[in-house]
């Protein structure tokens, strides 16, 4: 009679009626109805187990499944229209049901509870959109992959510390974002197969008493296994926290980016121009073009690593099972999913539609990024490398003492510091001679990064 009443599925013990505060504070159907066809397929599903042991006759199994496809059709077509009393998707779904097939419905929960179709409707849905998000991640790498075969013969500096380091090709700095996002896709892949574990038929903790075929129920739903224990498969939201996790590390690959650009399109950096489509102007200085794209994707960053650390906090203090405190996992699932979604489209729109200024680039080598290769070179006559960097040091003292650039000092000059410098010195002052000696796998040598491209793009036609 609690059904009849209320509508709830939990009303049974109850006489009294809930606070109307306590009831919104309650409700999730704001934000789970998200889930609705999750919900609807895993019902579908259900109402065919419980008929093969006998629970339902077909007609009712027939009868359920058609109705539970209209109300699927209502959500499609944008017409359900949610209750005061539809405290969740599933309270939503099966009180629509009803409307259309009558009592009957009620059979649909038989030995299932909220806890194992939740936690169900979660893994589809989250399984669903990572594939999704998958090809998405993957084309962002190869927008990436193809700049860099494009513009492999640019050279920039390569910074540490922010500092002018040493010459580097543009497009060793586009791969070493490309592999950071490689292994972001990897762990996606690794990720997708611990999210396709079904707890349906756990029930609300013990299990399922009517001898349900829970392998039928994985096969019905594209799951790889059912869940070998049914207290951790309707409690455990590992999955969740993994996926928050996974979003978290992959934003702060994607925020590395952004500061990068943030720098190199501005007016003392001039490397890079951003397109007119992923920029904004000032509200008063009219010569401003920002980078808000970038700094969007800097910021949210913030905003889903909160996601994470947040649920995390949530789970440390639970005990054994299901309690409420979990009903917190969707919005940080559905709000990090969106989050990373836009900005993975947004992100692959600016590097495919940025501009480079290689001039400018090229101009922003100096001499002094060389000191390294005049070491090099004395390492390669025999001289032992940790002497070799001091004398290295002493030549760029002197060209400070004689304020010129290491470039202008003489062959004598370097010679009072050590008698192995010789003529061919002089082709230690060429940049592509400096990226060139870079040959070991991995370097910025013009072969190095042609043969990472080829890498890169034999792991996407792969996968």
């Amino acid at each position: 009679m609690a059904m009849e009443k209320s509508g709830k599925l939990w009303g049974g013990r109850f006489t009294g009626d809930t606070d109307p505060v306590m009831e919104k504070f309650n409700a999730s159907i704001e934000f789970d109805k998200r889930m609705w066809k999750a919900d609807i397929v895993g019902s579908q599903a259900y109402v065919k187990a419980i008929c093969k042991v006998g629970l339902v006759t077909e007609e009712e199994r027939d009868l359920i499944d058609d109705g539970l496809t209209k109300v699927a059709q209502e959500w499609e077509k944008g017409e359900f229209t949610i209750q005061p009393g539809d405290e969740d998707i599933h309270t939503a779904n099966e009180r629509r049901l009803k409307e259309y097939i009558g009592s009957v419905a009620g059979k649909l929960h038989t030995g299932r509870s909220r806890n194992d179709q939740c936690a169900t409707d979660m893994r589809l849905w989250l399984r669903d959109s990572l594939e999704c998000m998958y090809p998405m991640v993957k084309n962002l790498i190869n927008v990436f992959i193809q700049r860099a075969r494009e513009e492999v013969d640019v050279l920039m500096p390569g910074y540490t510390h922010m500092q002018r380091a040493q010459p580097i090709r543009w497009s060793h700095w586009l791969l070493s974002h490309a592999t950071a996002l490689q292994r972001d896709a990897q762990r996606l892949k690794e990720l997708q197969a611990r999210v396709n574990v079904m707890p349906l038929g756990g029930g609300a903790l013990a299990g399922n008493p009517f001898n349900v075929d829970r392998e039928f129920l994985a096969k019905e739903l594209r799951f790889a296994s059912p869940a070998p224990n049914s207290l951790d498969g309707t409690s455990g939201r590992d999955f969740v926290a993994e996926f928050l996790f996974w979003a978290s590390l992959t934003m702060v690959h994607l925020s590395k980016v952004s500061e990068d650009l943030i720098l190199y399109c501005s007016k003392e950096f001039g490397f890079v121009k951003l397109a007119d489509a992923y920029s904004t102007g000032s509200s008063l200085m009219p010569q401003k073009k920002n980078a808000d794209s970038l700094e969007l994707i800097r910021g949210k960053t913030g905003r889903v690593f909160g996601k994470c650390s947040g649920f995390l906090m949530t789970m440390k203090g639970l005990p054994s099972t299901y309690n409420k405190d979990l009903q917190e996992d969707k919005e940080a699932m559905f709000d990090s999913y969106d989050t990373l979604t836009g900005v993975i489209q947004v992100a692959t729109g600016v590097i495919s539609t940025l501009t480079i200024n290689p001039e400018t680039m090229r101009a922003a080598l100096s001499p002094d990024m060389l000191s390294t290769d005049l070491a090099y070179y004395l390492v390669r006559k025999g001289v032992p490398f940790r002497e070799a960097h001091g004398l290295s040091g002493e030549c760029v003292a002197l060209a400070e003492q004689k304020t010129c650039s290491l470039t202008d000092l003489t062959l004598k000059d370097l010679q009072t510091i050590h008698p192995l410098f010789e003529e061919d010195v002089v082709g230690v002052w060429d940049y592509e001679n400096s990226v060139e000696q870079y040959t070991s796998s991995g370097g910025t040598s013009k072969q190095c990064v042609l043969t990472q491209v080829e890498q890169l793009e034999q792991w996407i036609t792969s996968h």
